[in-house]
């Protein structure tokens, strides 16, 4: 029981953390160089099957990083809490039988 306990503490924690991530978007950003001189950068990413490409100015790089990162984030998150729900439901399982 104590080990159930543990993971739905867990659980209730990647809630939280995945209720308290800001703005977040996939893929990656890489920079770019105009043929005139200057940079910026190109955000690449798939979503719902298709590709997708979008211009970022320089000035923005720092958020799209930053939503990037928060996606990421959300990635681990729902990765660890999916873990941990196979990993509690076999616990309640093993219970059931056990009783």
């Amino acid at each position: 029981m104590d080990q159930q306990k543990r993971i739905e503490r867990r659980i209730a924690k990647i809630k939280q953390a995945l209720a308290d991530l800001g703005d977040m978007r996939p893929g990656s950003l890489s920079a770019q160089t105009r043929s005139w001189g200057g940079q910026y950068g190109q955000l690449s990413y798939t979503h719902l099957g298709k590709g997708h490409t979008e211009y970022v100015p320089q000035d923005r790089v720092a958020a799209v990083k930053a939503q990037l990162e928060n996606y990421r984030t959300f990635k681990n998150l729902t990765q660890e809490w999916v873990t941990l729900a196979i990993e509690l439901c076999k616990l309640k399982s093993e219970q059931t039988e056990g009783e």
